[in-house]
């Protein structure tokens, strides 16, 4: 039987089709339950069988998400923790690799006794066991199963579900039910696609307590009063989940159905605190807008979901609205220029490989001759150090030994210490790193400290051999890490901003506390924006005086 302090599981499973907002889901639930003062945890069940997200294209999966203690997962992992606030681990991220893994090399050690080994009950067990050991210490524990119900790769953890229902109290056991509920061209809503999920799911032994609709528009009565007859349950516990503008509105609008308070009274828990900052963030008035344009070669904006969110967390800070500008750095044109140019900063995001190397080069020096604020994040950096080698420092030809092995400079390369390493991932830096940030820098002024931790994920590094090189040419290595012998930032002192960092700050950044490098820069688009807006008001006013004084003219040969 479960302790009297055992925490509360919620299961938030999908129906219908990917992609409708599980996470968000669960993460805003997580959200209001956290605002009440509750402790509140999370873990996303990936069903595929990869290890971790590490291995995963962009295109496939999004972004790769780092964690504090170096686990690449699922970009989900990144919503929960700007939503909820925490720092969680590679034990958050539940994968069919890692439970199988598990489960094989046990069998391996013999830790079996010889039993013949299946889902029912080796892996199931294992399943539950990762779950729990997640929860521990928590009031509750949110658990996103990902994929669709009905997906045979989620089938075990669906049964491993049913299990702890039957194993936990009632009220420390909730199952909440994401569902599309699309429009017909007639603007009719529909829920025969919403039955038929939920009739999957009890057809394995599970029954939904709360159905979450997603649509276009507000679910109606009538839409409200079919979900809770044909899906059994209580009207008060359709939740609906309309498209909003803004993801960080979604825990609002599910407050306004009252789903924590539903929540709360099913898992009989009460509110120990009324914590409003989360509100007053979100929605204050953004009195003004930047433009940024983000050069990368994955024209996919969940390939670079945390650099969008660290943008936007930044334009919270300094009221104003963030629009992002897509630069395609493998096919530059015509288009990928205008859109530089226009810009009032510009950000180059990490990434790998040779791909849209040559567009990242481009994008950077034009933001370093033209006083463009620019931000280079990782590869970015990279790119940064290797532009400014080249164009300033005299180094013809210099590259990253990651792109051009025969390049005579190679002032991105391996440490030597790497180079006898042969599994790539005993290469990679990856996590929580300490970075120590020289006085009367930039960097310095941003951080307002002479420490950083932030969270890294690459494989090369500044070459020690060209640092003189680049300093001597005027380029400032403003943080290094704590041994001194890897370039962790970087700026130069005469140019309105233009920072580079090795790490990625945009994976600690949050709405309520966001990353220095972005509120820095986006500080600088807004100065940019003012200095451009008042130059062309003074172009304009230049012009129509001149106008004027050709009227002026005019008129005095008519008298003549």
């Amino acid at each position: 039987m479960p302790e009297e302090d055992s925490p509360k599981f919620v299961f938030v499973t999908g129906g219908v089709m990917s992609g409708l907002g599980k996470g968000i889901t669960a993460a805003s639930l997580g959200r209001l339950l956290k605002n009440t003062g509750l402790d509140v945890t999370a873990v996303k069940i990936d069903p595929y069988l990869n290890v971790d997200a590490g291995t995963m294209n962009p295109y496939e999966h999004g972004e790769v998400y780092v964690l504090k203690d170096g686990a690449e997962v699922d970009l989900d992992l990144g919503n929960y923790e700007r939503f909820l606030d925490v720092d969680m681990t590679s034990d958050h991220n539940v994968t069919t690799g890692k439970v199988y893994r598990s489960v094989i090399e046990r069998e391996r050690a013999g830790d079996y006794l010889g039993k013949t080994v299946q889902i029912i009950p080796h892996v199931t067990r294992e399943i539950k066991q990762r779950i729990r050991g997640c929860a521990e210490g928590h009031d509750v524990c949110l658990i996103e199963l990902g994929g669709t119900v009905g997906d045979i790769e989620g089938m075990p953890f669906l049964e491993a579900v049913r299990q702890m229902g039957n194993e936990e109290d009632d009220d420390d056991f909730l199952l909440v039910h994401v569902t599309l509920v699309p429009l017909t061209s007639k603007g009719e809503q529909k829920t025969k696609p919403t039955q038929h999920s939920v009739k999957a799911l009890r057809e394995l032994g599970l029954h939904p307590e709360v159905v979450v609709g997603r649509s276009e528009e507000p679910l109606e009565d009538e839409t409200r009063e079919k979900i809770s007859l044909f899906c059994d349950v209580p009207e008060d516990a359709v939740v609906s989940a309309p498209d909003v503008d803004d993801i960080y509105r979604v825990p609002l609008v599910l407050e306004d159905e009252g789903l924590e308070s539903y929540a709360m009274e099913e898992l009989n828990v009460k509110a120990r605190a009324d914590d409003t900052s989360w509100r007053e963030v979100v929605t204050q008035k953004q009195e003004g807008r930047v433009e940024v344009a983000l050069a990368g070669k994955y024209d996919f904006e969940d390939a670079y979901l945390s650099v969008y969110e660290a943008l936007k967390h930044a334009g919270l800070r300094h009221n104003v609205d963030v629009d992002v500008r897509w630069v395609e750095t493998d096919r530059m044109d015509e288009g990928d220029f205008e859109r530089l140019e226009a810009a009032d900063a510009l950000v180059v995001p990490g990434g790998f490989g040779e791909r849209g190397t040559s567009g990242k080069l481009e994008a950077v020096r034009y933001a370093r001759e033209n006083g463009v604020p620019f931000l280079g994040l990782c590869f970015g950096f990279q790119m940064a150090v290797v532009e400014y080698a080249r164009n300033v420092a005299g180094l013809e030809d210099a590259h990253s030994a990651e792109v051009d092995e025969g390049t005579p400079h190679p002032v991105i390369d391996l440490l030597p210490e790497q180079y006898d390493v042969e599994d790539l991932g005993g290469t990679m830096r990856l996590g929580d790193k300490e970075t120590r940030i020289d006085e009367g820098t930039l960097a310095h002024e941003l951080y307002g400290d002479d420490r950083a931790v932030e969270r890294h994920r690459h494989r090369y590094e500044v070459n020690p051999e060209y640092i003189d090189d680049l300093e001597g040419a005027g380029l400032v290595f403003s943080g290094t890490s704590v041994s001194g012998n890897r370039m962790e930032i970087l700026e130069l002192p005469d140019h309105p901003f233009f920072v580079g960092t090795q790490f990625h700050p945009e994976f600690r950044s949050r709405p309520g506390d966001p990353s220095p490098p972005f509120v820095g820069l986006v500080d600088a688009a807004i100065d940019r924006r003012e200095a451009r807006g008042e130059r062309d008001t003074a172009g304009k006013e230049k012009e129509e005086k001149k106008e004027m004084d050709v009227d002026v003219d005019v008129n005095v040969e008519e008298v003549t």
